[in-house]
């Protein structure tokens, strides 16, 4: 059954109607949620004006650098002239911009992506600095994406949905909309990765699954498609960049084992040459120098991140050290002799870095992100550790790597489980201001494990939850739930699991399987049933997702999917539980919220609801999001019975006649 999101409100504020409880307050539906107390809004807030910059890339003239950053309601296109310098605002939209790219030979140009309330049918705009105008390039019609630049900056190409499972890839004239041209069309999730230097030919990449794609070289003139490297066996391709003199192309990719290695593929000979095979972890992001000179790529060595630069001979070139981060989006100055990145932390936002090509004491920071006026030296800094679950590998009990954030103190600390979602994510040390609070206000400790299915180890890992081994990760959290019982510091009768999208429905089967050693669930636009979910997913990504969870097309696959299904076992869900929901979500429908939200209520739960009308997959608006974390914070509050503070206390300063 498909569900329109009219007919999803409409249900959502009839469902609403019957309880005196649901409150509609601008974009913001509710039910059960109480109202925050002024002095929760007032710290709280400072940590969610937390805000944090991305690199958007260097202009033609490598004066200055491209930022993606937020002062309002949503991240926006900035510019800064010098490491430390102003961010000048340059977009001003109600929806974030994405996908920023500027132009190889036009300062004044760059291109980026924008969808409407959540809806991620993301549209090309070209930004003019001279004018302060975007004009949009594409149609307005679908979800486009993967936007990449002509060498001549005379034309930009990205992927477009047609309908069904297929999609076709476009090419533009910057300064003519009415030139777009369709020139390749496929079944599956095709999107352009690079243009070769000739501007002759494009590079794509087919993502069947995240373990299955491919490559392929497109000549735009003829429509004629080449695979890349063919093999017999499956290879999951990861960032993909053409060379210099486009001779080659450099990839990374597990053919070669267990991880993600970058590799150099001679077009001409066919030959492969593996450059990092001494690396034992996943290369990430690759970045190609402009004059041919340098190639740098990022290692995910467990989480965090390593940045490696070498020359084009393959020796290694001095670095700066970076603190433990994950760096992403690497990106050369278009003379060659700058390296900038995006650097994120556990205890400071993310923000844009610099270093000079082959001088080691040379990083420089272009950004300072602020955090509400915090110090970010009384953060916690997370422990990495693992922990032994069910079955083995190797002759050995197979270990769950996880990250945990600790209060100050002896314990016993309440728990929150933060489960990723994906599945295939990964949590990682970076920023969150959700779990500073959490730990440092109020004394929650915060594990963030990677059960099995998770990325960054190794292939056969992510594997591990395929089909009908999917509850297996869920028996991971069981584990976890033993690791927790097992450690004095920490308090196994207060337990919540919390999950976004794959991740809430992991927080919603914990429940079912563990009830009794949980206090209570947090499901941010989670799954709530396999087959409504498959069936109502976009059409445009349907089958990517059949590739993971299983096609509820096979009677086999759909009475497994049924049957280890929240929806289906919601008289088990009796611990208090929070629901969150952007009404525009393509990705999870907001009527698996509405379902499982239903179907709590129905057996007598008193489940708290919060549905954002102006949202997707996830809240990306500062207001929706704030109001999201009082009303976790509140729940965590109530449910370990931690006492929050209701005034607002003014110390008396001295000298005050008060």
């Amino acid at each position: 059954m498909k569900y329109s999101i009219l007919t999803i409100l409409a249900c959502i504020l009839v469902t609403g109607a019957a309880s005196a409880e649901r409150v509609e307050r601008g974009n913001l539906v509710t039910e059960n949620i109480p109202e925050p107390p002024p002095a929760l809004r007032e710290r709280l807030g400072q940590y969610q004006n937390a805000r944090a910059a991305s690199i958007g890339g260097w202009p033609a003239d490598g004066a200055g650098l491209y930022v993606v950053t937020g002062f309002g309601e949503t991240p926006q296109a900035h510019v800064v002239e010098a490491p430390g310098g102003a961010r000048r605002q340059l977009t001003f939209y109600d929806d974030p911009v994405v996908d920023l790219a500027p132009s190889p030979t036009n300062s004044n140009f760059f291109a980026f992506a924008r969808d409407s309330g959540g809806d991620e049918n993301f549209q090309i705009y070209v930004f003019d600095r001279t004018i302060a105008f975007a004009r949009r390039l594409s149609d307005g019609v679908g979800r486009k994406g993967s936007v990449i630049w002509s060498p001549d900056g005379g034309r930009l190409a990205w992927y477009t949905t047609t309908g069904g499972s297929m999609r076709a890839i476009v090419v533009a004239e910057v300064e003519n909309p009415d030139s777009r041209q369709i020139v390749f069309t496929g079944d599956g999730w095709w999107a352009p990765v690079d243009w070769a230097p000739d501007g002759a030919t494009l590079l794509l990449r087919n993502y069947i699954s995240i373990n299955e794609s491919t490559l392929h070289l497109l000549d735009i003139a003829s429509g004629t498609l080449s695979q890349i490297n063919p093999s017999q066996k499956k290879i999951s391709y990861g960032d993909a960049k053409f060379s210099h003199d486009g001779v080659s192309v450099y990839y990374t990719s597990d053919e070669s084992g267990e991880y993600l290695s970058l590799h150099r593929y001679n077009i001409t000979d066919n030959e492969t040459k593996n450059l990092t095979e001494d690396i034992s972890w996943d290369v990430e992001g690759i970045a190609i120098s402009p004059t041919g000179e340098a190639y740098a790529f990022v290692v995910n060595e467990g989480g965090r991140s390593a940045l490696y630069v070498r020359t084009r001979k393959d020796r290694p070139l001095p670095a700066p050290a970076l603190p433990p981060s994950v760096v992403r989006s690497v990106s050369f100055s278009p003379d060659g002799k700058q390296l900038g990145f995006t650097a994120n932390t556990a205890t400071a936002p993310g923000d844009v870095f610099s270093l000079n090509i082959g001088q080691k004491e040379s990083l420089k920071r272009w950004t300072l992100s602020e955090i509400g006026g915090l110090d970010p030296a009384g953060f916690t800094e997370p422990e990495f550790f693992s922990y032994t679950t069910f079955d083995g590998a190797n002759g050995e009990p197979r270990r769950i790597p996880a990250i945990i954030y600790k209060p100050d103190g002896p314990g016993p600390y309440p728990v929150v489980i933060r489960i990723h979602g994906g599945p295939e994510g990964q949590a990682r040390p970076v920023f969150s201001a959700n779990y500073q609070y959490w730990v440092n206000e109020l004394g929650i400790a915060v594990v963030t494990p990677n059960v099995r299915g998770s990325r960054g180890y190794g292939k056969s890992y992510l594997k591990l939850d395929n089909g009908f081994k999917r509850e297996d990760a869920v028996r991971d959290i069981g584990a976890l739930l033993d690791w927790i019982s097992a450690q004095p510091n920490l308090d196994e009768s207060r337990v919540i699991v919390y999950g976004g999208s794959y991740g809430g429905y992991m927080a919603l089967a914990s429940m079912l399987h563990f009830s009794d050693r949980l206090a209570g669930a947090v499901d941010i636009v989670g799954i709530s049933d396999f087959v409504t979910f498959l069936e109502n997913t976009a059409a445009y990504r349907r089958n990517l997702r059949r590739a993971e969870y299983g096609d509820e097309r096979d009677p086999e696959m759909r009475a497994f999917l049924r049957s280890i299904s929240p929806l289906r076992q919601a008289d088990k869900l009796s611990k208090p539980i929070l629901i969150a929901q952007g009404l525009n979500d393509p990705r999870v429908p907001a009527s698996e919220s509405q379902q499982i939200f239903d179907a709590v209520r129905a057996n007598g739960g008193e489940p708290w609801f919060m549905l954002a009308k102006d949202e997707g997959h996830g809240f990306k608006k500062r207001s929706n999001r704030k109001a999201l974390s009082e009303a976790v914070v509140l729940f965590f509050a109530e449910i370990f019975d931690i006492e929050l503070p209701s005034d607002i206390i003014v110390e008396e300063q001295p000298g005050s006649d008060k």
